[in-house]
């Protein structure tokens, strides 16, 4: 259960420091109403590819996965005869540069929501699974040689995410998550305000500790405001 950072974060602070993304963060921050939230929870075009205020501003494929998956290719050691589960897909970008990355490797995905599926990169949509929640999913014991979850557990209630944690740790091999974590109630705060899905945030000891308690045998990142840039 060792903390692995493959760079998504620290590559994202050195775009921001080219184009005064920090600052555009922090003023969105500011300007973010109940409203702002209602539509992001709604996970359809709004968030996606609406308004920066309401979510992503336009969800676009960037091949930016491809720097970052070079580290986890070799950590975990996948080649064409590995299963992967991409939980949280998305419209498919990390599934995308994994197989071009890994020619023949088998990929799947999961969403629980399906504006990003019917906009999928359409040579995936027909490998992201829709469930009405992630917990849902259903595999065999260490099915998966990865499973990967980056940003897509913590926004669920705690008694859920305790059930996709154990559910993760189940059907996988090796797994990556990535969930936030506070410091200071400075901190926390700056999260919830920044954050239009709410969820989870907790102490890194008490992320620890749950792992311990759940026995949670994969690899994490912890994000944060830090993060962020916040």
């Amino acid at each position: 259960m060792p903390y692995f950072d493959y760079g998504y974060f620290s590559h994202s602070k050195k775009k921001d420091k080219k184009n005064s993304c920090k600052n555009k963060r922090k003023n969105l921050m500011k300007k973010r109403t109940i409203v702002n939230r209602i539509i992001a929870n709604d996970f359809d075009k709004k968030f996606y590819d609406g308004l920066r205020i309401n979510g992503y501003g336009g969800f676009k494929y960037d091949q930016r996965w491809k720097i970052f998956l070079k580290k986890i290719i070799k950590k975990y050691n996948l080649t064409n005869k590995s299963r992967v589960l991409d939980l949280g897909a998305k419209k498919g970008f990390f599934m995308k540069d994994l197989i071009d990355l890994v020619p023949g490797i088998k990929v799947c995905g999961v969403e629980d929501h399906k504006y990003p599926i019917n906009n999928a990169i359409k040579s995936l949509k027909n490998k992201i699974k829709y469930v009405s929640a992630y917990q849902d999913i259903k595999y065999k014991k260490n099915y998966f040689d990865f499973v990967h979850a980056h940003n897509s557990v913590y926004r669920y209630s705690l008694r859920d995410m305790i059930k996709i944690i154990k559910k993760i740790n189940h059907i996988s091999k090796n797994s990556h998550i990535t969930i936030p974590v506070y410091y200071n109630e400075k901190e926390r705060s700056k999260f919830l305000d920044w954050s239009l899905l709410g969820g989870v945030i907790l102490k890194e000891s008490e992320w620890k500790q749950m792992f311990k308690f759940l026995n949670y045998k994969g690899d994490y990142y912890f994000s944060g405001p830090k993060s962020y840039g916040l």
